[in-house]
């Protein structure tokens, strides 16, 4: 009984440290975010240039500001059906963790919804689906007023060797940011 209980509250405190600002997106009719603080920058759809041998969810990469990105279109990496680019399409630059490294990454979302703070008593933990289906790239589910937000963990989303192969940078790119001390 003691148990249960002390682990009902190491996973509560878990949620309560999810709390906090969240970039809200959507893909067709789905809504997720993302925790603001790995949010760089959100720009629109421009061309991008694809980089061969790459996994379809991989789009290429794009020169922002002198800097070659890898750009991955969400929809591909979550198995969704594509979508036309229109006005309202975006990428969002974000900054993603593989160990000691630290890289920039654009993510193609159909449209950018709003910045939400959202309090740990509002997030739950990721529905198990059993052992076929893998939750672990979820943080939570954010439940606003009678909507639910996917909060994603987006390291663990792009948390691939291929993603990380195309931001490998050249000679003076600074695509790869080294977080070692």
């Amino acid at each position: 009984m003691a148990k249960s209980v002390m682990q009902a509250q190491a996973a509560n405190k878990a949620l309560l440290s999810k709390e906090g600002k969240y970039l809200t997106f959507a893909l067709g009719h789905e809504q997720y975010g993302l925790e603001i603080r790995k949010v760089r920058e959100i720009i629109e759809y421009m061309e991008i240039t694809g980089v061969p041998q790459t996994p379809s969810y991989v789009k290429g990469v794009i020169n922002l500001r002198g800097q070659v990105i890898p750009v991955v279109d969400l929809r591909a990496k979550f198995g969704m059906e594509s979508a036309d680019v229109t006005e309202q399409t975006c990428v969002i630059v974000v900054e993603i963790s593989q160990g000691a490294r630290a890289f920039n990454t654009g993510i193609v979302v159909d449209r950018v919804e709003e910045v939400l703070d959202i309090a740990g008593k509002d997030i739950e933990a990721a529905p198990q689906f059993g052992s076929s289906v893998d939750t672990s790239f979820i943080l939570g589910m954010g439940k606003i007023g009678e909507s639910v937000k996917i909060l994603l963990d987006i390291d663990k989303v792009l948390c691939t060797d291929d993603i990380a192969r195309v931001s490998v940078p050249e000679e003076g790119n600074p695509g790869l940011v080294s977080t070692e001390s």
